[in-house]
């Protein structure tokens, strides 16, 4: 049986593994922070010392055979259900939340080997999460630039009723928006407009002549 000392440390271990984790999606603000991450990580190490340790009593008893192991493999599963809840689905092919929701799948796996006394492998898989997660993402940002839009702000006279003028524009050149904020206020309203990334240059430089040309609009923002 496993000394209650060694069962503290495992615990202890999971909860500050997850905290590091769960401190970088805090940072940015995600549902899953970091009370989510430390309490998976802490979970997955119970559940683990609880498939290896709890039935210690009835293991060697002749006719019950049994597989500990299946225990703890139910977290990986389990763990679909939280997961689930941190991915939104805003519009058409625009998801968020699938990054949270794999680093609390893999949390729940470091739980799952510190409850097991693997902390080698578990302080490696946090560090590289650590770095997957905080040090990838500006590389993906500028070498894949998946998502995000061109914003165009149009200012136009206060009170004029040119909206439908304007989004009849930008409907012939065929740029899909994405987002549209209407700001009243300051002497004029703002139209700020979002579009798809793969939008042409070339097709929003027309948009925008094309909108100079209407009566009423002050200014042209990119």
């Amino acid at each position: 049986m496993i000394a209650p000392s060694e069962i503290a440390i495992r615990l202890a271990a999971a909860a500050l593994l997850g905290a590091v984790v769960g401190l970088e999606r805090e940072r940015l603000e995600w549902a899953a922070g970091l009370r989510t991450h430390m309490l998976v990580c802490v979970g997955s190490a119970l559940v683990m010392l609880v498939s290896m340790y709890g039935f210690a009593e009835v293991q060697n008893d002749a006719h019950i055979s049994f597989d500990p192991s299946r225990v703890a493999a139910q977290v990986i599963s389990g763990i679909g259900f939280l997961g689930a809840g941190t991915i939104l689905f805003l519009r058409q092919e625009v998801i968020r939340g699938l990054t949270t929701a794999a680093s609390l799948w893999t949390i729940a796996a470091v739980g799952l080997a510190v409850g097991g006394g693997m902390y080698v492998a578990a302080i490696a898989t946090t560090l590289a999460a650590l770095v997957i997660l905080a040090l990838v993402k500006p590389l993906e940002q500028r070498f894949f630039k998946r998502g995000g839009s061109r914003q165009i702000t149009v200012l136009i006279d206060e009170g004029a009723p040119l909206l439908a003028q304007v989004e009849a524009v930008i409907g012939r050149t065929g740029a899909n928006i994405v987002q549209l904020r209407l700001v009243r206020g300051g002497g004029h309203d703002a139209l700020h407009f979002a579009f798809e990334r793969h939008v042409p240059k070339a097709t929003l430089l027309q948009v925008m002549a094309e909108l100079r040309a209407i009566e009423g609009v002050q200014e042209i923002r990119v």
